[in-house]
């Protein structure tokens, strides 16, 4: 079920985000510019920025802190550190790189940019990772080519891995970077608001909402929470909440106009 799985997480992971680029064309909403200067700031900001943090102050191969095992202390930098550093990047995005691009559908790009670019490193990638191990594995070459550098104990894992987890986790997996882009699409409008009405306190609430959406998946990394249903379900609600928010905010974008 692993190959089978990760194909459906692909597909889910990579065409969503296609579509919404193609309906975006179609009601006139997409802006370019903002599509790729949100996946900029997502890779420079996320990736190069907050990775270079995590390999600064976390531990090698576990959910820790270095010089602390608090949990808590662990949740608290886990849930902070993507809002921060994702929600100062939309700002700066938004503030000097996007100073003639900062309509309603600018804001949607942008966050389908970012979560889009997202969905593809996460969920594509991840998937693709899964198809080229089971196919090893299935054809007996990942005991001759990927195995002898690995431990026993760290082979067989990887093994049971890709081959035996559920097909719905896979699908979970999929659905869950949609549940993200909504919210980046929310969070972006949210930050774009503050950036037209020059008021930084935008961000600010940008940052908090980011970080109290983010604090369900910590605890689940340090297993306070261990059913992965209940914190997909929570994901769900702020992907509903973030859906509602982007249909209310139109009117306030076409009705007020940006401060000088």
């Amino acid at each position: 079920m692993g190959m089978a799985g990760a194909v459906a997480q692909l597909f889910i992971s990579l065409l969503v985000p296609i579509g919404l680029v193609w309906y975006g064309r179609k009601k006139g909403w997409l802006s370019w510019k903002a599509l790729g200067i949100g996946a900029l700031i997502f890779l420079v900001f996320s990736q190069v920025l907050e990775k270079a943090l995590h390999i600064a102050v976390l531990e090698p191969g576990r959910p820790a802190l270095k010089g602390t095992d608090s949990v808590w202390l662990f949740v608290l930098y886990a849930a902070l550190a993507a809002g921060v550093f994702e929600e100062i990047g939309r700002y700066v995005g938004f503030r000097w790189l996007l100073k003639q691009h900062r309509g309603y559908g600018d804001g949607l790009s942008f966050g389908l940019g970012h979560g889009g670019t997202e969905a593809v490193l996460l969920g594509v990638v991840g998937a693709v990772n899964v198809i080229v191990l089971a196919s090893l594995i299935q054809s007996g070459s990942f005991d001759k080519t990927i195995a002898p550098s690995l431990s026993p104990r760290q082979a067989e894992l990887i093994k049971e891995q890709v081959l035996h987890t559920p097909f719905a986790m896979y699908v979970l997996g999929g659905l869950e970077r949609l549940f993200a882009l909504a919210v980046h699409a929310a969070l972006s409008l949210l930050v774009l608001f503050g950036v037209r009405k020059r008021q930084f306190r935008y961000v600010l609430y940008a940052i908090l909402l980011h970080a109290a959406m983010d604090v369900m998946p910590a605890l689940y990394q340090v297993k306070v929470v261990t059913n992965v249903w209940v914190v997909e379900a929570v994901l769900l609600i702020w992907a509903v909440a973030a859906v509602l928010f982007i249909g209310r905010m139109k009117p306030a974008f076409e009705r007020g106009g940006e401060k000088r």
